[in-house]
């Protein structure tokens, strides 16, 4: 039986995380201190999903008069120093070649998919700005006292556990990609497996760098400067300028209805939350059955034309696109016993196999990933946020927060948060059976199933299914928090990718 209480709990990726984050709880910090200590622990537990070179995004309710989104997402690089156009050249310029990237097939067991890294897959990380400005917002513990933790672990080291293990051997072609990264996660020229220990005191530097000097050392500052320095001549887009301009950002959320109770979730520039608002406004219509679900996620996926991808930038699009209808990553729930809740996704998508040495920064290859390109590699302009399907979402009753969800899993964090919504309101389970259930997914024709899934009527209606062994976390790695209607407090952990939760 899923444990339960009153108090506050967070749910994420690994037990250290989660356990440092209820920590903070204990000792009387709010719901964005424990998601940022479990965050920042995560960076030693689960490092190959996500770090200093990392983005993404964070939802908060209770903490202003209105729901915040900030997005601390990663951005599209390429920008020039303005001041070059000032002295024009004697012949034209010869426009830049394309970044190149190094293709890298990474096999599931039952499924492939191929990611691009290199130097030329690295954007503009948001994870010190986001970290930064949320602890400045909304934190009530010094970011010294949330770091201290954090850093320890980097040092002393982290035994690895089986599904980051997993996970390390999966991505073990990125790992070994440059000496510089191999020395730090695949030492010996093999992958760190279960049991053995992930320490990195660069990465302990770093974060004590950031509680000290705040987030300026990585966008303007020596950290900057090294990275850009470290790839320029390895084939980076990544300029100065990019960095010296990024900013995190608020939002309002995406709104909906489901069942009664308003959903919250990811808005534009971001792709993944308008598609769950848009999926769940099409499963509110009546009882869902697998059927529904693929048709609702078949939907959400034909929408995700080129016209909607370019559309995400407008003023608006949120909007119009609901009412038309009436991805390596890690996260945490957060829910305190004041009833605030703090949704945070990140991701350093695989890792670009470039660690710059002595900054503790292995950046992220966004710019290589193919569900976040569907328009071409390197096609977004400067500054862009890049349309993630990441999804960090909250749904309100009339009584409060009921359910604090979110998902790892690239194109497929969807379709789990999706039905992890399902579980706990129409099926009304606690939060740990949701999330065990087993899952489907609809992608490019075919329905992927976890056994356990009710898939023959979806075989003899003529859809191509592709029934999966075993529980994979190619299905998501979904954390959750549920309050029940008496107050109860359930959480849970996703063993796809080895969650778990922790209460204060």
């Amino acid at each position: 039986m899923p444990r339960s209480g009153s108090g506050g709990v967070v749910a994420a990726g690994h037990p250290l995380s989660a356990r440092a984050g209820a920590d903070v709880l204990r000792d009387g910090g709010n719901a964005v201190d424990a998601a940022i200590a479990a965050m920042l622990t995560s960076f030693a537990a689960e490092p190959l999903l996500t770090g200093m070179g990392a983005g993404g995004y964070m939802l908060t309710v209770g903490f202003d008069a209105d729901p915040v989104l900030l997005d601390f997402f990663v951005a599209a690089p390429g920008a020039v120093d303005a001041r070059a156009s000032a002295f024009p050249a004697a012949s034209p310029p010869v426009p830049p070649a394309a970044p190149e990237l190094t293709p890298v097939v990474v096999d599931f067991g039952d499924a492939t998919q191929v990611f691009h890294v290199g130097a030329g897959s690295v954007g503009v990380w948001g994870m010190p700005a986001g970290i930064a400005e949320a602890a400045y917002r909304w934190g009530s513990v010094p970011l010294a006292g949330l770091v201290g933790p954090a850093a320890a672990h980097a040092r002393a080291g982290v035994p690895v556990n089986a599904s980051q293990g997993y996970v390390s051997e999966i991505l073990e072609g990125i790992l070994v990609a440059t000496p510089e990264c191999a020395a730090v996660f695949a030492p010996g020229g093999r992958s760190l497996r279960a049991g053995d220990d992930f320490r990195w005191p660069d990465l302990a530097d770093a974060m004590e760098l950031l509680a000290a000097e705040g987030a300026a050392p990585f966008y303007r500052g020596a950290v900057a400067a090294a990275v850009v320095d470290w790839l320029t001549p390895r084939g980076g887009a990544l300029s100065a300028v990019d960095l010296g301009v990024y900013l995190a950002v608020d939002r309002p959320p995406t709104t909906t209805a489901y069942r009664g109770r308003t959903v919250l979730t990811n808005p534009p520039p971001n792709a993944g939350g308008i598609l769950l608002a848009g999926a769940l406004t099409d499963l509110d219509r009546g009882a869902v059955t697998p059927e529904l679900l693929v048709d609702a996620m078949e939907s959400a996926q034909s929408a995700r034309t080129d016209a909607f991808v370019a559309g995400l930038a407008e003023d608006g699009f949120a909007a119009r696109f609901l009412s038309s209808r009436l991805g390596s990553t890690t996260h945490v729930s957060v829910l305190d016993a004041e009833g605030r809740a703090c949704a945070v996704t990140v991701t350093n998508g695989e890792g670009s196999g470039v660690v710059v040495p002595g900054t503790g920064m292995h950046p992220n290859n966004m710019m290589g990933e193919e569900d976040l390109n569907p328009l071409g590699f390197h096609a977004f302009p400067p500054g862009r946020r890049m349309p993630s399907m990441m999804a960090p979402t909250v749904l309100v009753g009339a009584d409060g927060v009921e359910l604090v969800v979110g998902s790892a899993g690239s194109s497929r964090i969807r379709s789990a948060i999706l039905q992890t919504i399902v579980g706990v309101i129409d099926q009304g389970l606690p939060a740990q059976d949701a999330v065990d259930a087993p899952r489907l997914h609809f992608d490019a024709g075919t329905v992927y199933a976890e056994p356990g899934v009710a898939v023959d009527a979806l075989a003899a209606a003529g859809r191509p299914v592709l029934p999966f062994r075993d529980r994979n976390l190619f299905f998501g790695g979904v954390q959750a928090v549920v309050r029940g209607a008496d107050g109860t407090v359930t959480a849970g952990g996703d063993p796809r990718r080895g969650g778990a939760a922790a209460w204060a």
